[in-house]
């Protein structure tokens, strides 16, 4: 339980995030709720060949996936609405407003990408998994990922510069 409650306060954010990236909703606090339950029952089966997020992310992957089934939602909607930009100097509303837009442009931009390049973009540049974590949690080939990311990257690119020039698309993803 200590082990858990420990995974909670270190990795709640990124399963957080990432679940808001997965299913393009906001409200994803019971379903983050729901993964730490399922890692508490399921502890046994870690083995610590993964580092605990990879494992968290998973889970997380899995019951977004089980969630996106039950609602017979099959389609990755991006969101804008209530982004905040943290931004530690001078708080510019333009800037903010500049900044909102770009990142709804990447996330429209990801969401017409197919599965696999939206996964695997999620997992690595959003999600900062390294390439094995990536792998293990897809179920994947270390080549496999970075093959996919390759032509993912491509196709975001090529998706972002048929909306506005692909301005932003270095900088979006760093």
């Amino acid at each position: 339980m200590e082990r858990i409650s420990s995974w909670f306060e270190n990795y709640s954010d990124d399963i957080y995030h990432y679940l808001v990236y997965y299913t393009g909703r906001k409200d994803v606090e019971d379903l983050v709720q729901e993964v730490f339950i399922k890692a508490m029952k399921g502890i046994d089966g870690y083995k610590g060949s993964s580092s605990p997020k990879t494992w968290l992310i998973s889970i997380a992957r899995n019951t977004a996936i089980t969630e996106i089934r039950k609602q017979k939602v099959l389609r990755f909607v991006p969101f804008a609405e209530g982004i905040e930009i943290k931004d530690e100097r001078k708080i510019n509303p333009e800037i903010i407003s500049e900044e909102k837009e770009t990142y709804a442009s990447l996330l429209r931009a990801i969401s017409k990408l197919r599965k696999p390049y939206r996964d695997v973009i999620l997992l690595r540049k959003i999600s900062e998994l390294n390439v094995e974590e990536t792998a293990a949690v897809l179920g994947w080939k270390v080549e496999k990922v970075n093959l996919t990311l390759h032509r993912a990257l491509k196709a975001l690119e090529k998706e972002l510069s048929t909306k506005n020039g692909g301005d932003h698309f270095e900088e979006s993803l760093g």
